[in-house]
Parts: C-alpha cells; structure tokens; sequence
C-alpha cells in the first residue's frame, strides 16, 4: 500500500499548499468508504506538472470493492465541500469496471495509467493491459465530436467574446488528450507537457496548429487576446482540429497488442 508521505516528496509540481489540501481529501474519503476504498488515484494536469489554481481541476480515481446509491450520496456531502477547492467528481470504479472501461475507452485509460499516482491503497495500473486495436476509432470520434460540439456551443454563446474564451479553454482541455492519442498513433514516445504535444503533431503531421497552441496559451493566461480578436482564435483553433481530424483518417490502426 502507497500512502501520502511528505507532500513536498508526493507530486513534483504541486505547491504545499496543494500537497496538504490533498492529505486532508484522503482522510475524508477514507473515514467516508472505510474498506469500501481499495484505491485513490490522481490523474491529470496536477500530474503532468501542468496544474495551475485557478484554473485547472484535481482529477480523481476512487477504486472501490463496491458502490450503490447509498455510496455515492454519502460523497455527494463530500464533494459540496472539495468541489469548491477543484476537485471534480471522481470517477467511481470496481477493477472489473476497470478492466472492462479500458477496453471501450483506451485512449482516456491510457492517459491514466501513464499519468496518476497513488495517493492511498493500491495501484491497479500495475500489470495492467489497455488494447490499443480501437484507438484510430477512438481518437477520429474524439475529434470528430469535439468539431460539432465546438459549432454548437458557439451558437449557444452567441459568438461573445467572454462565452467564446470560456468555450476554447474548455475545450483544449479535451483537445489535449486527444492530440496525444495521435502521437500513440504515430508511435511517438509520450510527452508530457501539451505544449510539446501540439508541436510535436504539427511537425509529424506538416500542419499548421497555431490556433491550437494559442488556445492552449489562453488558457494558461498567458496571453489575452483584444476585443473582437476571439472570433477569429475560434475559426483557427476549429480549422486546425478540423485538419488534425482529416490527417488522422489517413493514419494506420495500430497492430492489436
């Protein structure tokens, strides 16, 4: 069992003040699942060193021997309380749910198992196999939805500035993974940091992802685009999707394994 030691030794990246806030959410689910809780698992940009208060969320895995709806209103009174510190609702999961999510969902799977820690009980990612026969599918659908959903959310904030930098943050943040999931399919090393993820697809596949990358910059406030400029970060960053999508189609599946 990996438990939280020093919080400075726990997550490279995290502030203290993080790192204790952290230490507090384990006691309370522990004392809320007893040995209900076989695992807690952080995932995310607090891992990938990316994580930013304010502006990013804590990402949960709670592995649980079993769960019902007495369970799960039991963290409802919990999440009141963390959600307003970032923490999102976490995923609740047996290891058989586990298993079997993976084999639907590889792409999200994958991101997890090369990106948590262990803050409580144990790691069911070790020895753990994600088929990777289905992640083309995965990542054109993941684009591919992401482009309509883009469109209508757009309409729905009616093209305002303010909606529009609400609407591209978000969605970088499922952008994101998706782009790693091409490097997979490009059999590309993994990277970190999403910066180097957007470049790095760009390069291999001779597109030019700019709007993507400036989305990715806006998002962490580093830069702040004037009136009526976020219009057209909308059109690039939906172009350069688009374009990612039709090269992806063109990709290989990868060998089953």
């Amino acid at each position: 069992m990996r438990n939280i030691g020093a919080p400075e030794r726990m997550i490279d990246g995290l502030s203290n003040e993080t790192q204790k806030l952290l230490q507090t959410y384990v006691k309370e689910v522990k004392a809320a699942f007893g040995d209900q809780l076989e695992g807690l698992l952080l995932y995310g940009s607090a891992v990938r060193g990316e994580f930013l208060k304010g502006r990013s969320n804590l990402n949960i895995l709670l592995l649980v021997s079993s769960y019902d709806s007495a369970v799960l209103k039991q963290y409802s009174l919990l999440h009141r309380q963390w959600s307003k510190e970032q923490i999102v609702v976490p995923l609740f999961l047996t290891e058989e749910e586990l298993r079997m999510s993976a084999a639907v969902f590889p792409l999200e799977f994958l991101e997890i198992q090369e990106q948590h820690r262990v803050l409580d009980g144990h790691d069911p990612f070790i020895g753990f196999h994600v088929k990777t026969d289905r992640l083309k599918e995965a990542v054109v659908q993941g684009l591919t939805s992401h482009i309509i959903r883009l469109r209508q959310r757009y309409v729905e904030g009616g093209g305002g500035d303010e909606a529009t930098t609400i609407l591209l943050t978000l969605s970088i943040a499922s952008t994101i993974p998706l782009l790693r999931g091409v490097r997979r399919l490009l059999g590309r090393l993994p990277l970190s940091h999403s910066e180097a993820v957007i470049s790095d697809v760009g390069e291999q596949l001779k597109l030019d992802l700019q709007g993507l990358l400036d989305v990715w910059l806006l998002k962490r406030g580093q830069i702040s685009p004037g009136p009526h400029e976020m219009s057209r970060l909308f059109d690039r960053h939906l172009q350069a999707t688009v374009l990612v999508t039709r090269a992806v189609e063109q990709l290989p599946q990868l060998e089953p394994r």
